[in-house]
């Protein structure tokens, strides 16, 4: 069975939603750290040092647990439905 290729367009299906789902979380979050609706972002000139790189790495962090929740889920759900791991060689995406 050939399914790593089949998987692909799920894959990136599911990319797509964790991407918009960890910027979802990461809104929510921010505004409980911060109590404030934007984060700030490299170019922005009005915040310092400390402020941006913790934005970042909240921001990294939320982003790679979701898309990792979301991976593993699609995942076991082709496993479950198919009997087929959705990779062919160990080691996944990367």
């Amino acid at each position: 069975m050939k399914l790593p290729l089949a998987y692909k367009p799920l894959g990136f299906a599911l990319g797509w939603v964790g991407g918009a789902l960890s910027g979802m979380v990461f809104r929510k979050t921010w505004m409980a750290i911060r109590h404030e609706e934007d984060a700030p972002d490299a170019l922005d000139q009005d915040r310092g040092w400390g402020e941006i790189l913790l934005a970042a790495a909240v921001q990294g962090a939320i982003f790679a647990v979701v898309r990792s929740a979301v991976d593993r889920g699609g995942a076991k759900a082709i496993e479950r439905s198919t009997g087929v791991w959705p990779t062919a060689e160990p080691g996944g995406r990367d």
